[in-house]
């Protein structure tokens, strides 16, 4: 039976190899968009933890997921925050979103004295700001530009030049001084975010209270930023599972149709061989198992060939737009595949019942 279902597969090589690369591109499509969210959720969190803040005051209804565009909080709201017990660092800053043909990023405007000090940069070349117009990248910014210390980049129509390029995972990819920021935003002397160090950990709940107790203060959010890395997980972006659901069902009906097609058409071109078997002896569930196991041959060879394809995905986006994160992990990787092959099993069970259900002197009969 085993050399029979081989046999079977090199007859029609084309055949085979269109349904092992459809089961390959379902693969790819559900690692792949879900390798592309994960990345960008994952690196968000590693770059927010990276700040070394314990807490942060938004403008009241900020939201923590989509962004903080909007700059509405005094940035001499930093000394009364600064007067606080169990306040040691207080660091002001702008986060504006910013779109490309390319990408959608978040430029960070900084104060960079209080930001370093919260948790210091590891320069790889350069140095702090030196001038209004510097700006501060990351390595992986650096390198998807082709950027070097004094290199000239474009932020909302304004030129920068790099003075230093550092470590990733502390904030934005592109950093600038938080005063040019705002006055490319209009949005003069303020931030959208208060990042405060505390003296320790432990105390982030009593300066919450003091912060909301404070004059002028009381209308703003505070959150912890264990609070705000919980929520950044696909379950709190909104249209993740979704997106998510919606690309998992449409990959899997291209290759439903693709292995239903190719094994119902298998099926009527062995009608005399199915005769033969069954006149033999071959029982229904001998023939439910030829199909199924040949339609399981091409599905694992796909889940491999889509496995594979997806780490050519990530190369070529690691190529093409080194700055977007593409996270590629064992449980989705283990998903992908039992989704892709269970719906390719489940596109052969009609023609292998169609198959089992043959009278042998029909099929021995049929031209």
């Amino acid at each position: 039976m085993n050399k029979l279902i081989f046999a079977n597969l090199l007859h029609r090589p084309l055949r085979s190899m269109i349904s092992i690369v459809a089961v390959a591109i379902e693969v790819i499509m559900i690692l792949s968009i879900v390798a592309i969210f994960m990345g960008m959720v994952n690196d968000q969190r590693q770059r927010t933890n990276g700040i070394g803040a314990d807490l942060m005051m938004l403008p009241s209804g900020a939201s923590l997921i989509s962004g903080l565009s909007s700059a509405s909080m005094p940035v001499n709201d930093a000394i009364a925050l600064r007067r606080l017990p169990h306040v040691t660092i207080v660091s002001p800053a702008i986060q504006q979103t910013v779109t490309s043909s390319t990408s959608v990023s978040v430029i960070y405007g900084i104060d960079f004295p209080t930001f370093n000090a919260m948790r210091p940069f590891t320069f790889v070349s350069g140095g702090p700001f030196k001038s209004p117009d510097d700006a501060i990248v990351d390595t992986i910014w650096a390198d998807g530009h082709h950027l070097q210390v004094g290199s000239a980049i474009e932020v909302l129509g304004h030129t920068f030049h790099v003075s230093g390029i550092v470590e990733p995972g502390k904030g934005g990819r592109v950093m600038t001084p938080l005063t040019t920021l705002g006055e490319l935003m209009g949005a003069g002397n303020r931030a959208s975010v208060f990042y405060i160090k505390c003296d320790t950990p432990s105390n982030e709940h009593l300066v919450t209270h003091e912060i909301l107790a404070t004059p002028g203060l009381e209308r703003n959010e505070v959150v912890t930023l264990n609070d705000l890395l919980s929520q950044m997980t696909p379950a709190h972006l909104p249209g993740f599972n979704i997106a998510i659901r919606a690309v998992t069902g449409i990959a899997v009906v291209v290759g439903f149709l693709v292995i239903f097609q190719a094994m119902y058409t298998a099926v009527l071109e062995r009608t005399r061989e199915i005769g033969i078997l069954k006149s033999m002896g071959a029982s229904k569930a001998d023939i439910v198992s030829v199909v199924l196991r040949e339609c399981g041959v091409l599905a694992v060879i796909g889940v491999l060939a889509g496995i594979a394809g997806t780490y050519g995905v990530r190369e070529l986006m690691a190529h093409l737009f080194p700055t977007t994160p593409f996270q590629i992990t064992a449980g989705w990787i283990a998903r992908g595949a039992i989704i892709a092959f269970v719906g390719s099993l489940c596109g052969a069970v009609y023609p292998a019942w169609m198959a089992a259900r043959k009278d042998p002197i029909d099929a021995l009969a049929y031209e």
